[in-house]
């Protein structure tokens, strides 16, 4: 079954895309050996402050709103995953709207713990309660090798 992985990889990274132009990836997907530990479980980008955020892949809003004091959208995709953006201010959607891949979602806010610039896009990725990679999205993502 490893060809089936590599296959679904490939079919995943041909239909997600850079949230954000130009990106640089200032932090990388470092998820804590335990859930409840400390880890950084998404990828920073720096990008100019009000950039235009836009949604990585094709799906359906499920989250746009405020926590913790930074804005936050949450969009759910086919199989499961769900993508995070922050610190962004949301564009005016609505819970359970479909959005399409490129589809702008926000502008990106300034400033983001750890950040080494103006602004960083913290991007996340989640199936059910695993965080994920999202650089996998893109065909970027570390290979690790699990046991069987």
């Amino acid at each position: 079954m490893p060809g089936m992985a590599l296959l679904l990889a490939l079919l995943l990274s041909l239909s997600f895309s850079w949230p954000v132009s130009d990106p640089q990836v200032t932090r990388r997907f470092d998820p804590p050996p335990r859930p409840w530990l400390a880890g950084h479980r998404g990828v920073d980008l720096a990008a100019v402050p009000g950039t235009a955020v836009r949604s990585a892949g094709a799906g359906m809003v499920v989250f746009s709103g405020t926590v913790a004091g930074r804005g936050v959208v949450s969009i759910a995709h086919a199989d499961g995953l769900r993508t995070t953006y922050e610190p962004v201010q949301p564009a005016r959607l609505r819970i359970g709207e479909t959005v399409a891949a490129g589809q702008e979602i926000g502008r990106l806010d300034p400033g983001h713990p750890g950040c080494p610039t103006a602004a960083c896009l913290h991007w996340g990725l989640r199936r059910g309660d695993t965080y994920l990679d999202p650089l996998t999205l893109l065909g970027l993502g570390r290979v690790r090798l699990l046991p069987l």
